[in-house]
This record gives C-alpha cells, structure tokens and sequence, in this order.
C-alpha cells in the first residue's frame, strides 16, 4: 500500500475528488495518509479532518528563507514514508533538492493542455483568460510528474474540454475542474500506485 501525501494552499477541490476517489475503492493499491498545507487555515485542512486523514501545516511564512522551508517539508515527507506526492493546488514552488529526492515521484495537475499556457505565472484563473484571450476551442487539464522546470515534466495523462463562447474565465476554470481535473488527477494516482506508469526517455508512459 502506498503512502499518499497531498500537499495544498487553498481549497483542496482537487483533494476532495482524491479522497472521493479513495471512498469510492478506486485507489485500492494506495492511501492518502497526510494533507500538508502551505496556509493555515486553508479549507482544504478542513477536507483532510472530516476524512480522517492527518495534517501538518507548514506555512512558509513562518521560514526565514527558502532553504529553511524546503528542508522543513523534505523532513516532513521523509517522515510521512512518503511514496508519491499530489500537488493539489499547491502554491509554493519546490526546491530541486525535494524534486531531485522524489523523481517521478511528484504529480501536478495543470488546468490547460500542456504545453498551451503553462509555464512561470500561468496559475489560477489566468491560465483561463489567456486561453480565452488567445481563442482557443479546447482547452482542458494535464497531469504530469514535477521536474526543475515549470509544468515541464514529463505528461502521464491529458483531457480535453469544449471551450464556449460565453465562457468567462471563472465558468471555463469549473468546466475544467469538473471534466478533467477532477477525473484525471485520481486516476493518474491510482495508475502510479499500481505502478502502472513508467518513464522514458523523459516521456511518461501509461502500462497495459
């Protein structure tokens, strides 16, 4: 049985559909066995409690320096047995010192098709109004290992979305969420604990 920890900043919708997931049985080889916030008193804290499952909050303004609180949460993960680590809205960049402990071990879900709008300052609703601004028809969510580079590891799992011309940033980030990143995320998670997924050659690969 794997060890799961989710590490969050906000709301934790993405944590919710994990642990939908999990009530489900759909994650029979894995465990969501710690939440790690970034905020006190982020909601997702709150989802973590009326699941059952243990937090820590490690907020980083309570670190002096960005040294200080990678080796905060690398201690944290080492002590937590992490075996696969969920970005869910996480909202602090990882140290490649925790990166480079936990290759391909770090998921992230992205609220686009990787590589449309993805990169250093592509979060949130902007992500939404770049794609609306730029046009396009689909836009949708990737799911990929975390590397040195921003949204630049290597893509396990995509899924497309319509996008409508009334879609307004905030509508087309729902449609996203309730289409794509609420379905991929768990089911790349259950993929990994079934040790389903393998890398090559810098490129993710989905096993029969």
């Amino acid at each position: 049985m794997k060890k799961i920890v989710v590490l969050v900043s906000g709301g934790g919708t993405n944590l919710q559909a994990l642990i939908d997931a999990q009530h489900r049985g759909e994650i029979p080889n894995g465990e969501i066995t710690c939440v790690i916030s970034s905020k006190e008193g982020a909601y997702a804290l709150e989802r973590a409690s009326k699941a059952g499952i243990a937090s820590r909050v490690l907020a980083r303004k309570s670190y002096d320096s960005a040294a200080a609180y990678t080796d905060a949460l690398l201690s944290a993960l080492q002590e937590e047995q992490a075996d696969l680590i969920v970005l869910a809205g996480f909202m602090t960049i990882l140290d490649e010192k925790i990166i480079r402990c936990y290759e391909n071990r770090i998921v992230n879900v992205h609220p686009s098709l990787i590589p449309a709008f993805c990169g250093e300052g592509f979060y949130g609703l902007r992500v939404h109004e770049y794609a609306l601004e730029r046009g396009v028809k689909v836009s949708g969510a990737t799911v990929h290992f975390v590397n040195e580079i921003a949204d630049g590891g290597p893509i396990i799992m995509q899924q497309p979305v319509a996008v409508e011309r009334t879609d307004t940033p905030e509508i087309l980030q729902k449609r996203i969420m309730e289409q794509a990143e609420w379905k991929i995320l768990p089911k790349v998670v259950q993929l990994f604990c079934d040790d389903r997924i393998e890398v090559a050659d810098g490129k993710a690969y989905i096993l029969d």
